[in-house]
């Protein structure tokens, strides 16, 4: 005979609409964490260019008895493409107890903020301007 409608499956618009909205609440959450865990991320080249730095810097002093005023002096270079930029003059002090702090500054998000790292001869590593937490 003839089908009713009840008979019929399928979703109605209304679920349909539940779904997306359901689906966009859980992006809403998910995008911005995963944005902050990419910037992260991206941070770590930071610290492992200052500690390629502060290597370079340590071994260099070894031999010479005095720190490098940049990085060509010391003989060290990044190895592939870059997104912090370390400064290729670092800042020496001299008298009874030398030292050196270097610098590594990137845009990782490109915002207004610079993310900021330095290093110094002890190997305290600070962060002047976090650019993920801004």
């Amino acid at each position: 005979m003839f089908s009713t409608v009840k008979d019929k499956k399928g979703f109605t618009l209304i679920e349909l609409m539940i779904v997306v909205a359901i689906i966009g609440i859980l992006a809403a959450i998910a995008i911005p964490n995963f944005l902050r865990y990419q910037a992260k991320s991206k941070q770590s080249e930071a610290k492992v260019l200052l500690d390629g730095i502060f290597t370079s810097e340590t071994a260099y002093f070894a031999e010479q008895n005095v720190y490098a005023v940049s990085t060509t002096n010391m003989g060290w270079t990044p190895a592939g493409k870059v997104k912090y930029y370390t400064s290729r003059s670092i800042s020496v002090h001299g008298g009874a107890t030398p030292g050196f702090t270097v610098h590594a500054r990137a845009n990782i998000d490109t915002d207004a903020t610079i993310d900021h790292w330095t290093l110094n001869d002890q190997r305290i590593l600070s962060v002047v301007t976090d650019d993920v937490v801004n």
